[in-house]
């Protein structure tokens, strides 16, 4: 078994599930856990700088391996935190042996199988392991992937350059409603939930993760909570460029006022910034990209992926993160 698999395996049984009302940094006690893990574990590779701080934040330093001089640092990210949506305790994780096409039934759940006729990707992926979770939690693939592959890097010195991501804002679109006794509702009660639910159905349907693919963006509600008094949508908001964000967000803020319009709701609107495309900032400082794709080819590992720009190389399309 390969060291960044081991590690991987390894992370997800971590229960680091995040908590969206917290205001805690992080937003639950529980992902201190794999932090002060991670940083013992980096201290034992001979990152002697490794450390954890007060908000859960854990650093280290790899010494530079190239002959110039003024190299700048190049920072390598990731997050531990799993959705607050599912589950992140007592993950099981599966590893299926060299994929050969094979429905893949997740034991805890049998009803959760993975057919190649409904997940076109698998086709990619013959000959190869496949690690998916026992069907009642999430893996939590999103991000401990990243952590054991960084963590692998500071200990091999080697890894693989990825040069944007989406543009992320979150958004939660609450419709207030008025309740009242049901048989007293004539002309009074407004119905929250339904105003809701008339919003979702407004959502465009080719805007959506579902229907998109490579540049394009999409809104999702992966949130929906209240009842008929109040209810709230939450949704994330993802593009390339970030401009693009408030284009759809407006969007979404009329969609929202013509559903609640027709119910005599009113609607409450919160957007958070997320993250943005770092593409943006390293587009301003190519000699970054440089850098780390010297420190790429030096470990012969250097692969251009679609939507990649053609100096040093990335791997992964960037719609993976």
């Amino acid at each position: 078994m390969s060291a960044v698999l081991e590690r991987f395996l390894r992370y997800v049984q971590y229960d680091t599930q995040a908590d969206e009302g917290s205001e805690t940094f992080p937003s639950t006690e529980k992902q201190l856990v794999l932090l002060r893990d991670l940083a013992h574990e980096l201290r034992s590779l001979g990152l002697a700088d490794a450390a954890i701080d007060s908000h859960g934040y854990v650093t280290a330093t790899v010494p530079a391996t190239s002959s110039k001089s003024g190299v700048p640092v190049i920072g390598f990210i990731s997050h531990v935190y799993t959705s607050p949506e599912v589950s992140g305790a007592n993950v099981k994780p599966i590893v299926h042996g060299k994929y050969d096409g094979r429905d893949l039934v997740l034991p805890d759940d049998p009803s959760a199988v993975l057919r190649m006729s409904e997940c076109a990707p698998l086709a990619d992926r013959i000959g190869d392991d496949i690690v998916t979770a026992s069907g009642t939690t999430l893996l939590g693939a999103d991000n401990k992937a990243g952590v054991a592959e960084i963590v692998t890097a500071a200990e091999s010195t080697r890894g693989d350059l990825e040069l944007e991501s989406f543009s992320a804002d979150a958004m939660t679109i609450a419709f207030i409603g008025f309740n009242t006794h049901p048989g007293y509702a004539k002309d009074r009660l407004v119905n929250a939930i339904k105003a809701a639910a008339d919003f979702i159905h407004r959502l465009p349907r080719d805007m959506a993760p579902e229907t998109t693919e490579g540049y394009e963006g999409f809104v999702h509600p992966y949130v929906l909570q209240g009842g008929g008094e109040k209810t709230s949508v939450r949704l994330i908001v993802r593009d390339f460029r970030t401009a693009a964000l408030g284009d759809k967000e407006q969007m979404l803020e009329r969609l929202a006022r013509e559903a609640a319009a027709g119910y005599g709701a009113r609607v409450e609107i919160v957007v958070e910034e997320q993250y943005r495309n770092m593409r943006e900032v390293l587009d301003n400082h190519p000699q970054v990209v440089d850098c780390a794709g010297e420190a790429i080819r030096c470990a012969e590992r250097l692969v251009i992926a679609p939507g990649a720009v053609d100096p040093p190389g990335a791997v992964n399309h960037p719609r993976d993160r």
